[in-house]
């Protein structure tokens, strides 16, 4: 069942990058009393992901905190190795990217998709979402993964 609005993210477990290596997160974590913006994409490097909806974020990163928001997150069922690579070519600084590797999170919110037709295995549908200290505020779902519109950061911009 896919997660709405009012309910707390599940407890899962991401990687993230840091100067000593991979480190293990939990969604306590990176969401526990703060205001997130959390961003989903099907795959790191992929055409729509890297060209039409990341930098939007990176564009708007300063905008959106001074919209209230705490950090922006951006997971994708990629490893930490390629999270890391993806915002350094993208120029994410300031931006968290959070590996979801196994798809644990994805499936635990019920928005994993089937991407095997293209080579992708099971990967996150592309959303928007913002969270407060755990609990979801609000979602923005593509209603296919080659979008970046509904999920961009220019429609949550009007949303905050």
């Amino acid at each position: 069942m896919t997660i709405q609005v009012g309910e707390n993210l599940p407890q899962v477990t991401f990687r993230v990058m840091t100067a000593d290596g991979p480190v293990a997160k939990t969604t306590d974590d990176l969401f526990k009393d703060r205001n997130v913006v959390l961003v989903a994409v099907p795959g790191a490097f992929t055409p729509t992901c890297h060209r039409n909806h990341l930098p939007g974020y990176v564009e708007n990163l300063q905008a959106i905190k001074a919209k209230g928001i705490d950090a922006v997150l951006v997971t994708a069922v990629n490893d930490v190795f390629v999270m890391e690579a993806w915002s350094k070519a993208a120029g994410g600084e300031g931006i968290e990217f959070i590996s979801d590797g196994n798809g644990d999170f994805a499936r635990a919110i019920g928005l994993s998709m089937d991407g095997s037709g293209f080579g992708l295995g099971t990967r996150s549908q592309r959303y928007s979402m913002v969270v407060e200290n755990g609990v979801v505020k609000s979602i923005n779902l593509e209603d296919a993964p080659a979008k970046a519109q509904i999920s961009g950061a220019e429609n949550l911009l009007k949303s905050l």
